[in-house]
C-alpha cells in the first residue's frame, strides 16, 4: 500500500515539472495571428473583336464584317475613320457635291460604339461626316466634318461595297497622301522626243523668219538714206 502511494506521489510530481518546464517556453512565444486574407483580383477583360457595319447606296443588305472572317477589311475600314481629331469642320461641302453616302457604325464584339458616314466620291477629295450622336457608351462628341484618305473608295470596294475600281490613287495615304498614276501613253520616250524635237523645228523656222524681216527692214532703211543723201 506504501509502495502505490510513492508511485503515485512520484507520478505526480513528475507531471507537475513537466508541466513548470515547458509553461514558460510556450509563454515566450508569440501567438500566431492568422496572416492578412488574400484578395482575389478579376483578370482584365479581354479586348473584344473589333468589326464593322457598312450601310448606303447600292448595298440592299448591310455588310457585316468581323475580324475574325474580314482580317484585312475590317482594319482598312477602321483606319479611315481611327484617326479623327476632336473638332471637325462645322459644314461641309453641298449635297449635290457629296455623291453616294455610306454609313460605317463601328462595333466591339456586339456593342456598336462609333458611327460615321463616308463620302468618297465627293467632290474635291472624300469626306467623313461624324454625327453628335454616338451609339453606345461612347461619350458625346461635336459633329464634324473631316477630309478623308484618298484611298477611302478603294477601301470601301475591297471590303464589297459597290463603287467602280479608282485607278488615280494608289497606297495607303493619310489626308492629301496617295500619288497619282500616269497612263501608259504619257510614258512613251519615243513619243515625247519626237514632239520635243517638233518643237524645236518650229522654233528655229520661226527665228529665221525674224532675221529675215529684222535684215529686210534694214537694209531698206540703208537704202532710203542712201537716196536722201545724194
Amino acid at each position: 500500500m506504501v509502495r502505490q502511494v510513492r508511485r503515485l506521489i512520484a507520478l505526480a510530481a513528475g507531471v507537475l515539472l513537466a508541466a513548470v518546464l515547458t509553461g514558460p517556453a510556450h509563454a515566450g512565444r508569440p501567438a500566431q495571428t492568422a496572416g492578412p486574407a488574400r484578395v482575389a483580383v478579376p483578370a482584365a477583360p479581354k479586348p473584344q473583336p473589333a468589326g464593322v457595319d457598312i450601310t448606303g447606296d447600292r448595298l440592299p443588305e448591310p455588310l457585316r464584317l468581323r475580324a475574325a472572317t474580314h482580317p484585312a477589311a475590317v482594319p482598312a475600314v477602321l483606319d479611315q475613320v481611327s484617326w479623327l481629331g476632336r473638332t471637325g469642320s462645322p459644314s461641309g461641302p453641298a449635297a449635290k457635291d457629296l455623291g453616294p453616302k455610306y454609313t460605317v457604325v463601328v462595333f466591339a464584339g456586339e456593342i456598336a460604339t462609333q458611327t460615321y458616314d463616308l463620302y468618297p466620291l465627293a467632290k474635291g477629295g472624300p469626306r467623313v461626316y461624324r454625327p453628335a450622336k454616338q451609339p453606345g457608351p461612347s461619350p458625346k462628341v461635336k459633329a464634324g466634318w473631316f477630309l478623308g484618305r484618298l484611298n477611302m473608295s478603294e477601301s470601301l470596294r475591297t471590303a464589297g461595297v459597290p463603287l467602280e475600281r479608282q485607278l488615280d490613287t494608289v497606297g495607303g495615304g493619310g489626308v492629301g497622301g496617295g500619288e497619282r498614276v500616269n497612263p501608259d501613253d504619257s510614258l512613251n520616250p519615243g513619243q515625247d522626243l519626237d514632239e520635243t524635237l517638233g518643237e524645236l523645228q518650229r522654233l528655229l523656222l520661226l527665228n529665221v523668219g525674224v532675221m529675215l524681216v529684222i535684215t529686210l527692214g534694214l537694209a531698206g532703211i540703208a537704202l532710203l538714206i542712201r537716196r536722201r543723201t545724194r
